[in-house]
């Protein structure tokens, strides 16, 4: 029975899960698909000469990749060739039958691997391949059967692989950190972390601090001052650092990730002060502040979380965590592509500041 596993299982037990005659590397994240891709190859040999084709899945023929599996190499020592077809989606669809037929009596010469993005578990091909070959999902690990994505997984895995591949040593509290203001980008992650496993040194730590200073640096600068914007009510300055941060090659992802890491601490403040309120306590907002995982970082931070939960007013922050599933959800599914990611990113800045003019309309303007 072959395994469907993740790629996190994959990468740390490469040896529990040898490659098999074919095998399919399926999800949606580029990055994890490489890894994957490349454990795989130095599984069927650690000889860098070792035999290895690619081909383009709309154009690969049926021949040519069986000819390459079929193979003997002239100089290979008996070592199986590897042939992968990248983005196979199209290739799987047209010569189903085929790789059905392969999969039931596959070359002993060779090693296929199938870069998929999709992996339906209703087909032939599936079960085939379930019964005898190897099936690696490389996407962000979910909470259960469910749809929420569990960062404390991937936060875990972030500081393995800090050791493993950077060799650096990353603290619980700094990944946690750098998955909030990177997001759930995985490409992005690991240049992240060969940047500061630079300043770090070699064999260093990364605490929070540095993940802060040279991750957030100027990006953190710019988000706080579009989120005191946005929360003032004044729609054009928020826009403006939002157009900032992206001309400046921000992914709109990643500077999602950094957004909603903020809004989302003053949701869980909301709550936490509610919460305090109805068992008849009289809370300290620096103290609730704190609680949702405010830091006075650098020195200061506290005053303005405090001046920027204020101005957001605790109706319009009781429904932060919706309006971020709603972002979240459309960047992930029907707004994708980079153009209408910002979109997104700027109908979340518009709503913030639209619920800012309407929730002080009506109430007598001070002067002096």
């Amino acid at each position: 029975m072959a395994e469907q596993l993740h790629v996190f299982d994959f990468l740390e037990s490469p040896g529990k899960h040898p490659p098999a005659p074919v095998n399919v590397v399926y999800g949606d994240d580029p990055f994890l698909k490489r890894l994957a891709i490349k454990t795989l190859r130095s599984a069927v040999s650690s000889d860098d000469d070792t035999p290895f084709a690619t081909f383009d899945g709309d154009e690969a023929s049926w021949r040519d990749v069986v000819d390459e599996l079929s193979t003997v190499a002239l100089f290979g020592g008996g070592q199986r060739r590897l042939a992968v077809i990248e983005q196979a989606d199209a290739f799987i669809t047209k010569l189903r039958e085929k790789l059905e037929a392969y999969v039931e009596k596959p070359r002993s010469t060779g090693v296929l691997i199938l870069e998929v993005n999709t992996w339906v578990a209703t087909t032939r091909l599936y079960k085939a391949i379930d019964k005898s070959g190897l099936a690696i999902a490389c996407r962000a690990p979910t909470l259960g059967t469910g749809k929420s994505i569990d960062r404390r997984r991937i936060a875990a895995w972030l500081v393995r692989w800090a050791k493993q591949r950077h060799e650096a040593v990353l603290e619980a509290k700094a990944a946690a950190l750098l998955l909030d203001l990177v997001g759930i980008e995985f490409g992005l992650l690991d240049q992240e972390l060969a940047k500061l496993a630079l300043f770090a040194g070699l064999g260093g730590t990364i605490r929070p601090e540095l993940v802060q200073d040279v991750v957030g640096g100027w990006k953190a600068k710019t988000v706080w001052e579009l989120m005191d914007a946005a929360c003032d009510g004044n729609a054009a300055e928020a826009l403006r650092h939002l157009d900032l941060a992206l001309q400046a090659g921000e992914p709109p992802i990643s500077l999602f990730g950094q957004i909603a890491w903020s809004l989302r601490r003053f949701a869980n403040a909301t709550r936490i002060f509610e919460r305090m309120e109805r068992e008849g306590r009289r809370p300290a907002l620096r103290a609730v502040l704190e609680q949702a995982g405010f830091r006075d970082f650098p020195r200061g931070a506290l005053t303005s979380a405090e001046h920027q939960l204020k101005q957001l007013r605790r109706d319009r922050a009781g429904k932060l965590h919706r309006w971020l599933l709603e972002a979240d959800l459309a960047m992930k599914g029907s707004h994708s592509s980079p153009d209408l990611s910002r979109l997104v990113l700027e109908q979340l800045v518009l709503r913030l500041a639209r619920s800012s003019e309407s929730s002080s309309a009506g109430k007598p303007k001070r002067h002096g």
